[in-house]
């Protein structure tokens, strides 16, 4: 089923706001620590993003930063449980952020969102995607 996507099956995708600074820095972040090179990137404006999107039926005004898809599983996760998946990948002590899990998901999806809500006025917003230099563009679909 997640071949329909083009995805690797060992690889999980990684879905951001292309336009947001915070979103980009994040991925920076991720692909610097990504140890096990578990992570594909990219853009949720992107046809791979509108594809996943589309698939699972996700509303964009509800959640409109960051997905992840995981293609063995064909599963979706978004906002902290993405955060913390991601994360439990990275080298350490990023892993540690697990102990968030403790925390009932509407408090953390309450902290995510605040954040979420404002990284355009708190980072600021580019005009346009980022465009991957060549030595990360083979992790990023689009």
């Amino acid at each position: 089923m997640g071949s329909s996507l083009n995805i690797k099956s060992d690889k999980i995708l990684i879905l951001f706001d292309g336009v947001c600074n915070l979103c980009n820095s994040s991925v920076l972040l991720v692909i610097k620590n990504d140890k096990k090179n578990k992570f594909l990137f990219a853009p949720l404006q992107s046809t791979i993003g509108q594809e996943v999107i589309s698939k699972f039926n996700i509303d964009t005004n509800k959640i409109d930063s960051i997905l992840t898809y995981d293609p063995i599983k064909h599963e979706v996760k978004f906002k902290s449980s993405a955060a913390l998946m991601i994360a439990s990948q990275m080298k350490f002590p990023y892993p540690l952020m697990g102990i968030f899990h403790i925390i009932p998901p509407f408090i953390r999806n309450w902290v995510y969102d605040l954040i979420a809500k404002n990284r355009y006025n708190w980072f600021g917003k580019k005009e346009v995607c980022m465009i991957p230099t060549p030595e990360l563009s083979a992790k990023f679909l689009e």
